[in-house]
């Protein structure tokens, strides 16, 4: 059913079970039916025809958001999968191609190297695919399971802090921080030589936080723009959410990722 039958219903259902009681009480009760007893009755029924219909409306538009709402979380998890398997075929040609140039010109060495690179990009992949985010259950549930899968691949220890309700975040929202910080992981597993981790997600006053730092080597100032390290994808999926992305080095080593948006 759609909204404008909505619309239409609502104006003309109590116009006509309204309208048509009044020209029956006048034109047939009125020698039965005083006209005191009928504004009580009218009001009466204005107040029970309301009612159900609201009640009837009010689901109806439930049931219409909620498929809506549906549909949007099947596309969302659609195009993280499909965005995924992009990243997944660009990474493997390009080192594919480069493991080739290399094997023609001898140098086995570094086309190793270049296998060991595509065999990390698909076990990467392969974890953040499974990992994917459900449309049911909480997001500090799901990041506490993929943390400690991650956790005991990698051996470096991650603290979480994350404070915020559940259902705070839509489908969408959720799908989008859940990439920003596989990403960010996968940075910290790949280049910090980190043996500590830790990611605050909470909500402040004007909107909510989230924070990823690590003890590692930090990140070069030169590159910070560089996609060797995720960081276009991270800063992809900050706009999408309409939220800030900032990355620093600590005073005492390591590398700090924040995330913050301010609700509008």
């Amino acid at each position: 059913m759609s909204y404008r039958l909505l619309q239409f219903l609502s104006v003309l259902l109590p116009t006509i079970l309204i309208g048509g009681f009044e020209y029956i009480r006048h034109d047939f009760l009125l020698h039965s039916l005083s006209m005191e007893a009928g504004n009580l009755y009218i009001t009466i029924l204005t107040f029970v025809l309301s009612l159900l219909f609201s009640i009837w409306m009010f689901r109806t538009i439930k049931a219409m958001n909620d498929k809506l709402v549906n549909e949007q979380s099947k596309r969302a998890v659609y195009e993280e999968r499909e965005r995924l398997a992009r990243e997944l075929h660009d990474g493997i040609a390009q080192s594919i191609f480069f493991m080739n140039i290399k094997l023609k010109q001898g140098d086995i060495e570094t086309a190793t190297r270049a296998l060991s690179t595509i065999d990390s990009n698909v076990r990467q992949a392969i974890f953040n695919l499974r990992s994917e985010p459900e449309i049911n259950g909480s997001l500090s549930s799901r990041i506490t399971k993929w943390h400690s899968e991650w956790s005991a691949i990698t051996g470096v220890e991650v603290e979480e802090n994350i404070s915020i309700p559940h259902h705070f975040f839509t489908t969408k929202e959720e799908i989008l921080i859940f990439a920003i910080i596989q990403e960010a992981f996968a940075n910290i597993r790949k280049h910090a030589n980190a043996s500590k981790a830790l990611i605050t997600i909470r909500d402040v006053k004007d909107g909510w936080e989230l924070k990823i730092a690590d003890n590692g080597s930090g990140i070069a100032t030169s590159k910070k723009s560089s996609r060797q390290y995720g960081l276009s994808m991270m800063e992809e999926r900050s706009k999408q959410l309409g939220a800030n992305l900032q990355i620093t080095n600590n005073m005492n080593g390591g590398t700090e990722i924040i995330i913050t948006k301010e609700n509008q």
